[in-house]
């Protein structure tokens, strides 16, 4: 557990339920929240939102999907609403498919980039994404299949597949150019 989840106070089946789903998916809700959130405080208020709303979500989980894919389709929810309270508040302008263009380990000076600036690199270019192109390369990152990632953001499979090959060339191109969006 991370410390953010909510404290229950008896053991009902939602709490058993909510505290197997964050042992479980926890690491990968605190990749999510990163991959929304780059201030790290910030973050740590999106983790927790995230974990307070999958808990309260639990009171009407009826099963007709996997708990993986309800937890995820609430965090993305709940992190593609703090992106938009974001912009809004700060009339920051997130870039489109479209707009984007770079990716590899190579940097502008032809040096090999170690991994970690490489994985640096690449989620400051996934957090400029719109919302939903965010929570499709996410879920991909997390290796759910193109059928799970349409039961979470309601896209059918194929357009799912088609949005991540376009999203990966994307980024592709825009990590090889240096990670600047184009004019």
């Amino acid at each position: 557990m991370t410390g953010t989840e909510p404290k229950a106070t008896a053991n009902s089946p939602q709490d058993e339920m909510y505290r197997e789903a964050a042992r479980t998916y926890g690491p990968a809700l605190e990749r999510l929240a990163r991959a929304y959130e780059a201030d790290p405080d910030r973050r740590l208020d999106l983790l927790q939102e995230i974990h307070l709303a999958f808990w309260q979500s639990l009171a009407s989980f009826d099963a007709r999907c996997s708990l993986r894919t309800w937890m995820y389709r609430v965090a993305h929810n709940v992190a593609a609403s703090h992106v938009i309270r974001d912009r809004r508040r700060n009339s920051r302008i997130l870039v489109s498919l479209d707009e984007i263009e770079h990716f590899t380990g190579i940097n502008d000076n032809g040096l090999v980039l170690d991994e970690r600036h490489v994985l640096e690199k690449l989620l400051r270019l996934v957090q400029q994404l719109k919302p939903l192109e965010r929570q499709v390369i996410v879920s991909y990152l997390e290796g759910m299949d193109a059928a799970s990632i349409g039961e979470i953001t309601g896209l059918s499979p194929g357009n799912v597949a088609t949005k991540i090959h376009r999203i990966k060339n994307v980024l592709t191109r825009q990590f090889h150019r240096g990670g600047s969006h184009a004019e």
